[in-house]
């Protein structure tokens, strides 16, 4: 439990890293003279996160789990001493960028390591504790980063990850006892740099695409082309390396493929609620960021209980394949639930909603990496579990691009509605409220109620439109095989 309890707190640093930087952008813009690059500060984290997650379980793999989880969590530290040192944008942006690097591989290698320590029977309770840490972290993370910026500095965002990192650093190298197995090491430097390239090429095309290029422009085409060349130069490596990144053999195994598919599908609707219910609660009812993060305890609260529940009955029953096909269907539930919202939608009814949203996450989502890991044999356990915890994060990146480009046409959409019936010309553009010139709440009280209308009536449609994902992603889990999940571990070769 001392093992599991800091592996806990390892996979907190890594989720709070990716949200609780987002209420303190505005200071750090103020003190570093950097509001052109900001998005940087945010985007440099998410890519190197990203594209060293599966590097990191293929490595774990073939040199030991325990001595490269210490050394992700020394490049994480080390970032965020250099983040909280940073004296210019430019250092900011390239001290988050070697914090992701070593996010990477705590996201990725903490699931790999309960792989490693617990049986599978058993390993369902567990996995619905980290999963519930996850979603706890998705809202306390712009909470505490509000707070520790209005009440110390911005800098304290990071410094407060260096006690926790300590801890955790010193009970996995002292209490955690991991195998290692002896083979011939080839790493496939040629892979690694074409997944990087693929990744940074089809992330950078979702992060810049509908916000500083169009879809259509020349930009975000090229860099698709260039992902899509370097994805399928990927594949073709990996077919004939010796050490290949992602073994090709791997989606050969149905359970293997059925749940990645299941995690890219799964992120791709989850961030719909997750990034998106806020803004709903910003904008339409002009609650502040930190009460907006309150108000979604109730998916929060769904997530916890669901996730530990379905963990807990997996163990008892030893059975899983019911939790991907309930929980999508109860998600798919929920975003229909959302996509009847309105002006006048009680508080009490959106939290009920959150919280089928959050039921229907919980009960599937740590699944995913428990189905995956059951089916492939030990040596290839990090490898596994970094692929599905890698294109979940693609997911989660196409969902928030994608939904995000949705809900600015829709926008734009109802806003020329408006401005055609309008007989003023107070009806602000979608430029003007995206850049802050135009705030909802200090426009005059007709126009402001029926911009709020065009916001409430995009919001619908967005989550109209994630309804077919999130049934599709229903359609996946009906294909999800039942392995028996299997009561002890192979004896290990040899302990560090």
């Amino acid at each position: 439990m001392v093992v599991i309890v800091s592996l806990m707190l390892v996979m907190l640093l890594a989720a709070l890293d990716q949200t609780i930087v987002s209420t303190a952008l505005p200071r750090i813009a103020t003190d570093l003279h950097g509001l052109n690059r900001l998005s940087w500060v945010a985007t440099a984290y998410l890519l190197t996160s990203a594209i060293t997650t599966p590097i990191y379980g293929k490595i774990s793999d073939l040199f030991g789990r325990k001595k490269i989880f210490q050394s992700a969590i020394v490049i994480f530290l080390v970032g965020s001493v250099l983040c909280g040192i940073s004296q210019s944008m430019g250092q900011l942006i390239a001290a988050r960028a070697l914090q992701g690097i070593g996010a990477g591989g705590l996201m990725s290698l903490v699931l790999a390591i309960v792989g490693d320590i617990i049986p599978p029977r058993q390993r369902g309770q567990y996995m619905g504790y980290f999963l519930a840490v996850f979603g706890v972290a998705s809202v306390a993370g712009p909470l505490l980063g509000g707070f520790l910026t209005d009440s110390l500095s911005w800098r304290w965002i990071f410094f407060v990850n260096l006690p926790i990192g300590a801890v955790a650093l010193s009970t996995v190298a002292s209490r955690l006892h991991l195998p290692v197995y002896k083979h011939e090491h080839k790493i496939d430097y040629l892979g690694a740099m074409l997944l990087s390239g693929a990744s940074v090429s089809i992330l950078l095309a979702t992060v810049w695409g509908g916000n500083t290029y169009a879809w259509g422009s020349g930009q975000i085409i090229s860099l698709l082309i260039a992902g899509l060349v370097l994805a399928v130069s990927f594949v073709l490596q990996e077919r004939r390396a010796e050490e290949p990144i992602i073994p090709m053999g791997l989606f050969r195994n149905d359970v293997f493929t059925v749940s990645i598919i299941l995690s890219l599908l799964a992120g791709i609707a989850m961030f719909a609620a997750i990034l998106y219910i806020p803004e709903y609660q910003q904008i339409v009812r002009g609650y502040s960021p930190t009460k907006s993060g309150l108000l979604m305890l109730p998916l929060v609260l769904g997530l916890l209980v669901a996730s530990i529940t379905s963990g807990r009955l997996t163990t008892k029953f030893g059975r899983y394949r019911i939790f991907p096909i309930f929980g999508t269907l109860v998600m798919a539930f929920g975003l229909w639930l959302f996509s009847h919202v309105t002006l006048s939608t009680s508080q009490l009814t959106l939290a009920i909603w959150m919280a089928v949203i959050g039921i229907g996450l919980g009960s599937f989502m740590q699944i995913m990496t428990l189905a995956v890991q059951n089916a492939v044999d030990r040596r290839q356990m990090g490898t596994a579990t970094s692929s599905a915890t890698f294109f979940r994060s693609l997911g989660s990146s196409f969902g928030g691009a994608i939904f995000g480009s949705i809900l600015t046409s829709r926008l734009t959409h109802h806003l020329a509605q408006l401005s055609s019936q309008a007989s003023s010309g107070a009806v602000p553009s979608i430029k003007a409220i995206q850049s802050g010139a135009a705030n909802l709440h200090s426009l005059p009280p007709s126009v402001a109620t029926e911009v709020a209308q065009a916001f409430v009536r995009s919001f619908h449609d967005m989550f109209l439109l994630t309804i077919p994902v999130a049934l599709l992603t229903f359609v996946a889990a009906l294909f999800l095989k039942e392995v028996p999940l299997r009561s002890s571990h192979e004896q290990p070769a040899s302990l560090e």
